[in-house]
């Protein structure tokens, strides 16, 4: 992913008003980020923990997600849970169903879509290694680092497509 500006971030976000978007707590260090290992970027918000972004490129732009986590939800913290996006695999509460408001009309009635993925929103740093899973590692995979990325992005996509569909 490219580097991109607090100002590009902001005006990225397709699924709220443009004064809750001024209003995001955005990630601590935005300038040092490890921009060359993110294919999207997410985050949770330090101040509102039910609160998760994700920014990335879509259809030739820059689309950013607000999205909520349920609250109240219990997990067993001896199961394993697998994120829909990058495949990896995190015990108890790793992963988390994060909904999305639809874009437009349909969004503002309430609609909604969700998927689960890991709690930090950090997929892109699990699948180059950067970032371990509390179970140690990552399933041993007989695809290469590209072609996850690739299924990564291709999953992240489906999940776009969702937010956009009328």
């Amino acid at each position: 992913m490219i580097p991109v500006t607090e100002k590009e971030l902001r005006e990225s976000f397709v699924n709220c008003s443009k004064g809750e978007a001024a209003r995001i707590n955005l990630p601590a260090g935005l300038a040092r980020l490890p921009w060359e290992d993110l294919d999207f970027l997410g985050w949770r918000d330090p101040k509102a923990p039910d609160r998760g972004y994700l920014v990335a490129e879509y259809r030739d732009r820059l689309v950013g997600l607000t999205m909520r986590v349920p609250t109240g939800v219990r997990r067993a913290l001896v199961k394993t849970t697998v994120c829909s996006l990058c495949v990896t695999a995190h015990p108890g509460t790793g992963v988390s169903l994060f909904a999305a408001p639809k874009a437009g009309p349909s969004g503002r009635q309430g609609n909604t879509v969700g998927t689960y993925i890991c709690a930090d929103l950090a997929c892109p740093l699990y699948v180059r290694g950067k970032k371990i899973s509390d179970l140690g590692s990552r399933f041993e995979e007989s695809m290469t680092l590209e072609e996850q990325v690739a299924r990564t992005m291709l999953n992240l996509e489906q999940f776009l497509d969702q937010v956009f569909k009328p």
